[in-house]
């Protein structure tokens, strides 16, 4: 089985160097690993989610704002751009999730995630679409799933909500070449607290981990760091893809 990369052993330092970029959903989970991450790859970080995040680089700014508030939202980016000196990357992480089955799910329910995950999402990138564009150009890495790609049962509202914002992502892409590069990436399972809340310890080890190819959930470094590829130079001619970072999942 293979184990998760030491991310103390990988070499980051500096492939964001100069880079500010703003981060949602980085109280925790993924959000937070990207937001770490990339201050560590020596980015500027604006970290942002419904209640200022803590624990963040040295260097970042933690800003508070519901994603689905498009004034807040608008609101957050002058502040992170007056404190940044500007925008080069954005990183949607924020997301919620709704277990439901599709005959008890109610709509205030199924309102919600499609309103946070997929409306959220495109929120931002709106709001933040000037100020790529003042800086000349940049990158937008929105999170989706892998249950946008091929969903379980249970997961009607999320599934809707993620496969949305693929779609979303790849007409972003065609939209706003050639000054910003927009790409999606689909974990799954990952050991989060979003995760953790519908499962227990032995059930995600036991159950949940064999299902993937490679025997195991993932870890939110490991899904970080696909997303420092997509915000990096190093992706300077990728667009439009979308990432599956799924441990072998979407085919397993």
């Amino acid at each position: 089985m293979h184990t998760p990369v030491d991310i103390s052993a990988v070499q980051v330092a500096g492939r964001l160097a100069g880079r500010r970029i703003l981060v949602t959903g980085a109280a925790s989970g993924i959000g937070h690993a990207v937001a770490t991450l990339f201050g560590a790859a020596g980015a500027r970080v604006a970290a942002l989610d419904r209640q200022r995040p803590t624990a963040l680089p040295a260097d970042a700014i933690g800003l508070e704002a519901d994603v689905t508030d498009e004034a807040a939202v608008e609101c957050a980016v002058a502040e992170a751009c007056a404190a940044l000196g500007g925008i080069d990357g954005v990183v949607n992480a924020a997301g919620i999730a709704n277990t439901d089955w599709a005959d008890q799910v109610s709509l205030a329910d199924w309102r919600r995630v499609l309103d946070v995950n997929l409306t959220g999402s495109f929120i931002v990138c709106r709001a933040c679409l000037p100020h790529l564009r003042d800086a000349g150009g940049g990158t937008i890495v929105n999170f989706a799933s892998g249950q946008g790609l091929s969903p379980f049962k249970q997961r009607s509202a999320y599934a809707a909500s993620k496969a949305g914002v693929i779609s979303m992502s790849r007409s972003l892409a065609m939209e706003w070449a050639p000054l910003v590069r927009v790409n999606t990436v689909c974990p799954g399972a990952v050991d989060t607290p979003m995760v953790r809340g519908g499962y227990s310890p032995e059930v995600l080890r036991e159950q949940v981990g064999p299902r993937y190819a490679l025997g195991r959930i993932g870890e939110p470094h490991e899904i970080a760091l696909a997303a420092l590829y997509l915000s990096s130079a190093e992706s300077s001619f990728v667009t439009g893809i979308v990432l599956a970072v799924d441990g072998g999942r979407s085919y397993h």
